[in-house]
């Protein structure tokens, strides 16, 4: 029997999941349950992607994260080739101040997550969920928690501060940054792909329906356009990024609206939804002819070129950049608009290499003798998710 570790990715309908051999990080099987409250859907696949379990419930039918675990228990052990699952690891926003490094989920650490809801309300409590159903249906299996803040903890502490007053800070307000496994998995790679981009100074794009940049320093962030939640930065598929908080008055004073309305308004109704009138999804703004799928897309490409010249102002120069994620590593337009927007900071874009760029494996997309080298790196947070529940929960002997 080969040692196996599960990696959970939990939001408020769905629960994703892959499943990875712990001797050398081979996938073995991957899929989520979606739909949870509305139209339950299960789905695993083989890593060659043949279809092992496809399963629906009736309409209507409700399930919670335990229900999603227990059927997975119940279920995936037949298809793992022999491997049997030894701990867990769970991708988890927000770890505040207090941790900066991945560790054993105990009741005291969960507890002290919780108190974390207020700063990732629509992230955080999905993410615990699955961890209390582990823990009630296979108290035996170690679990990890890997912080999607932690890989910002290096940021200086001018780039953390907000010019609020002190007794704020001393609270915990202040940027954090998110979107760390991603960035930390690319900063590992670098090293791989381009020495020179690993040893200086790179701006690496985590463009998804999540979107973000973090400014790289020889491998480490020292800063990023998220700040104290995920709402900030970059305009995202249905948060509005970076905003003048006197809308947020404005809101308030005249149309009456209150905290939970607003929220709804700035984490779902907005970005590339909001401003297109149409979809969150950049495949089809990129497809439709509308002028509403027009402007959200001028407006995300226009934003990551202000945030790319702010963090390159960070760094003091740029050697480097890299495109990853959905969008980053599949959106041809995008990477195009971006790359050639940024010949001020020395890019020369090779159009042609970019067309054929192709899922899975890194690609440069500018020309050799261009002074910033740029990048399409495909990232991999379960695999960095499984890499530190090994260190953590295996090789500690948990």
């Amino acid at each position: 029997m080969t040692d196996a570790v599960v990696v959970v990715n939990a939001g408020s309908s769905s629960l994703k999941f892959a499943v990875l051999a712990a001797r050398d990080l081979r996938p073995l099987v991957s899929g989520q349950v979606e739909g949870l409250q509305t139209a339950p859907h299960v789905h695993v696949e083989s890593e060659a992607g043949d279809v092992l379990l496809e399963h629906r419930w009736p309409d209507g039918t409700a399930l919670t994260h335990e229900d999603a675990v227990a059927y997975l228990l119940d279920n995936l052990h037949d298809h793992l080739d022999g491997h049997q699952v030894k701990a867990v690891g769970h991708r988890i926003v927000h770890g505040g101040s207090l941790y900066r490094e991945p560790v054993l989920l105990t009741p005291e650490v969960l507890q002290q997550l919780a108190s974390l809801i207020p700063l990732a309300p629509l992230h955080q409590p999905h993410n615990l969920s699955p961890v209390h159903a582990f823990h009630k249906l296979a108290p035996h299996l170690p679990q990890v928690g890997c912080f999607d803040t932690a890989f910002h903890a290096t940021n200086p502490p001018v780039a953390q501060a907000f010019a609020l007053p002190a007794s704020l800070a001393a609270e915990g307000v202040r940027r954090y940054g998110f979107h760390g496994l991603s960035y930390e998995y690319i900063a590992s790679q670098l090293p791989h792909v381009d020495p020179r981009a690993a040893a200086g100074r790179t701006v690496v794009m985590h463009l998804g329906n999540g979107a973000s940049m973090c400014a790289l320093q020889g491998g480490r962030s020292v800063a990023s356009t998220m700040g104290f939640t995920a709402l900030d930065g970059l305009p995202m598929g249905t948060r509005c990024g970076t905003i003048d908080v006197g809308v947020v008055l404005w809101l308030m004073d005249q149309k009456g609206m209150g905290a939970r309305q607003i929220e709804k308004l700035l984490y779902s109704q907005s970005g590339l939804l909001g401003v297109s009138g149409e979809s969150s999804d950049m495949r089809t703004l990129l497809a439709s002819g509308s002028d509403g799928a027009r402007r959200a897309v001028d407006l995300y490409v226009y934003r990551i070129g202000r945030e790319l010249g702010s963090l390159a102002a960070a760094l003091g120069g740029l050697d480097a950049m890299v495109f990853t994620a959905g969008i980053g590593e599949h959106a041809v337009p995008i990477r195009a608009r971006v790359a050639q927007g940024a010949a001020w900071l020395g890019v020369k874009f090779d159009e042609a290499a970019n067309e054929r760029v192709k899922p899975g494996a890194p690609v440069r997309i500018s020309s050799d003798d261009s002074a910033v080298a740029v990048w399409v790196v495909p990232t991999n947070e379960e695999r960095m998710i499984a890499l530190h529940v090994c260190a953590v929960a295996l090789q500690a002997g948990a």
